[in-house]
């Protein structure tokens, strides 16, 4: 059974497909998740730019580590065994642009592992750490043409706020 757990050397190989297989998927462009990949950490001979990739990604969870710009953000890795199946990020607090486009929780599943409901399950794992972390109410969007991410926002209990910029917005309760 899949579960969240923090980004982790061992899951290098799998990441390392994942990453691929997101950069040959025709149906979505890739995400800011996929493009924020460090070069180096996406060689298959180079081990410590990964360790040190999967560092930086836990620090961006604390005030420190966040990126100038960025709020801190928590990423978790939606995985089964040794295989990555999918990454969340629960942004800590909401700034104008995340308000508008990005919300506090983002997700992506590999391509090999969507319709299967693992998005879904991710969100609802997602909700008690968002709630944990001080968020009671989650702004989560999708573009106004993802219909699968919509049918998991409401799922998940979301309730549709308005659109703004062909950007649905929802607001999903945590606990």
């Amino acid at each position: 059974m899949p579960v969240l757990t923090d980004p982790s050397i061992r899951f290098r190989r799998s990441f390392l497909e994942a990453v691929k297989e997101f950069h040959a998927d025709t149906e979505y462009e890739p995400s800011w998740f996929i493009t924020d990949v460090d070069d180096a950490a996406l060689s298959d001979s180079d081990e410590a730019a990964f360790e040190v990739y999967v560092a930086r990604v836990i620090a961006e969870g604390t005030e420190a580590g966040a990126k100038p710009g960025f709020v801190p953000m928590t990423t978790l890795w939606w995985t089964e065994g040794e295989e990555m199946l999918g990454r969340l990020a629960i942004r800590h607090r909401l700034i104008p642009e995340l308000e508008r486009v990005g919300g506090h929780i983002g997700y992506d599943v590999r391509p090999s592992a969507r319709r299967r409901g693992h998005a879904t399950a991710m969100l609802r794992a997602a909700l008690p750490v968002a709630a944990g972390l001080g968020v009671a109410e989650a702004l989560v969007t999708c573009d106004d043409t993802n219909v699968g991410s919509r049918r998991v926002i409401e799922a998940c209990g979301g309730r549709f706020a308005d659109e703004q910029d062909h950007k649905l917005r929802f607001w999903v309760p945590t606990s």
